[in-house]
């Protein structure tokens, strides 16, 4: 091959790079995943060019143009990656949504999942209260008290329950997203339980006449709380079906690409249950009204509301921004 040849060959992959790298440039918080995998094929295949050109064409100038195409698109590449700023950012506001909302019906199966279990142990200690010492472990049953709730409020060292609080979550959390690799087994029987545990709970307290009270202690971090969890179980869930129904694909190939989708996912709820942590440590215990407890739990709501329709907005703009 010729260098008129290896030029009229490769000329249209050249030109659709350098305009990219141009666009992207300019308008990087407008990036796609479409465009972000269209510039990693052409600038990986262009670098080959160059390698090729270097070896058969070292003085000509078609070697000295790929040479500054590939150094502009590696710069493009990584000049930002000192800007974790920047990327976390655009991880948390923007492409953390689309992932949610891509995976929406995973996120929901963990949630009835959840509701079944919950359903299933309320009506259970309901009908016989003595039911608990056979649902709960037994050392939770036996420390349960409803006539002692909001006796000790402000009288916990409220930094270091949080953060205990926000590791055992986390770690709940990893468990559900791990679980997946059972083909989505441990991950159901986590959200099964976790819903058995509240339903219980909750049973006992409506038994005692507290169940306003109850609620009042367990909405404020619990609406964040168990979401993050239910997006935790529903990446789990997800991996596990990918595995169990692999489609075309081998199993190896979709618990690497599912994987990958997941564990953003799990990342994303981190922030999620650092406010649940911080607000079951400092806010729940406190010495403050119940009916103040409730407003915390409506302002979580319509902060996670906000955050996704906003997230969503963002997600909408930054597509038809680039493709305009």
């Amino acid at each position: 091959m010729n260098v008129k040849q290896f030029v009229k060959l490769h000329r249209d992959e050249w030109k659709e790079l350098e305009q990219l790298v141009t666009a992207l440039g300019k308008r990087r918080n407008k990036i796609t995943g479409a465009n972000i995998t269209l510039f990693h094929r052409l600038y990986q295949k262009a670098a080959q060019n160059l390698s090729y050109s270097q070896t058969y064409f070292p003085a000509d100038e078609v070697t000295h143009y790929l040479n500054g195409l590939v150094s502009k698109s590696h710069n493009l590449l990584y000049k930002d990656q000192v800007s974790s700023f920047k990327q976390l950012r655009y991880f948390f506001s923007t492409k953390f949504i689309g992932l949610l909302l891509e995976q929406w019906k995973f996120v929901l199966i963990a949630l009835i999942l959840f509701t079944i279990g919950a359903l299933g142990s309320f009506l259970s200690v309901m009908n016989d209260p003595l039911h608990l010492y056979s649902i709960l472990p037994a050392d939770m049953a036996q420390s349960v008290n409803p006539e002692q709730l909001g006796s000790h409020d402000g009288a916990v060292d409220s930094s270091l329950m949080s953060a205990s609080i926000m590791t055992n979550n986390i770690k709940v959390a990893i468990l559900a997203f791990a679980g997946g690799i059972t083909i989505g087994l441990l991950t159901v029987y986590l959200m099964v339980y976790n819903g058995i545990l509240i339903g219980a709970l909750a049973a006992l307290f409506w038994h005692h006449g507290k169940s306003y009270d109850f609620w009042a202690y367990i909405v404020p971090h619990g609406m964040i709380e168990l979401t993050a969890i239910f997006i935790a179980g529903g990446a789990g869930l997800l991996m596990g079906y990918k595995l169990f129904v692999p489609g075309q694909f081998s199993r190896g190939y979709q618990l690497k690409q599912q994987a990958k989708r997941s564990v953003q996912l799990l990342l994303g709820t981190i922030p999620l249950f650092v406010i649940a942590g911080v607000i079951e440590g400092f806010i729940t215990p406190a010495a403050i009204s119940l009916e103040l407890k409730y407003i915390v739990a409506i302002v979580t709501v319509i902060g996670l509301i906000l955050y996704v329709i906003i997230g969503r907005l963002r997600l909408l703009k930054t597509t038809k921004g680039f493709d305009s």
